[in-house]
């Protein structure tokens, strides 16, 4: 190999410039995924709740009480799970309310439901830890 032939391949300097981009791009993705994935989250929540509701009132034509029977149990009688979310309810013979709590990966997020359709969200810091009268799904969000 003649002394004066170029050596093929990178410079530190170009290997450089290809780290900063690959971790400025990093930076701006990872928090837009990280929020995304939690909104994917937060469907089991509204699920579980929407769920619930249908079965208290299919209970409720059926009894004309929300509350357990001798014969039937309320479909709310005890807490459940929806993935990361506590699915609890407050219930007297005309009236109940359902909580989503969240753990994990969700806590801080507190959904509600109530007999009369009400929702209502509590959101963690993270995500303005404010309380609406809606479900909020996503970051920056409000009531319209």
């Amino acid at each position: 190999m003649p002394a004066y032939a170029r050596a093929a391949g990178f410079t530190l300097i170009e290997l450089m410039v290809a780290v900063a981009v690959v971790g400025i791009l990093g930076a701006i993705a990872y928090p837009a995924y990280t929020d995304y994935v939690t909104r994917g989250r937060l469907i089991d929540a509204t699920n579980a709740l929407s769920a619930m509701q249908a079965s208290l009132e299919q209970y409720y034509q059926d009894n004309r009480t929300y509350l357990s029977t001798a014969s039937a149990t309320s479909p709310c009688a005890s807490n459940s799970t929806a993935k990361t979310f506590t699915i609890s309810c407050s219930l007297a013979a005309g009236t109940y309310a359902i909580t989503a709590t969240g753990s994990g990966a969700t806590n801080g997020f507190v959904y509600t439901l109530n007999y009369q359709s009400t929702k209502s969200s509590t959101m963690p810091t993270s995500w303005g830890g404010a309380t609406s009268a809606c479900w909020i799904m996503k970051k920056g969000d409000t009531c319209s």
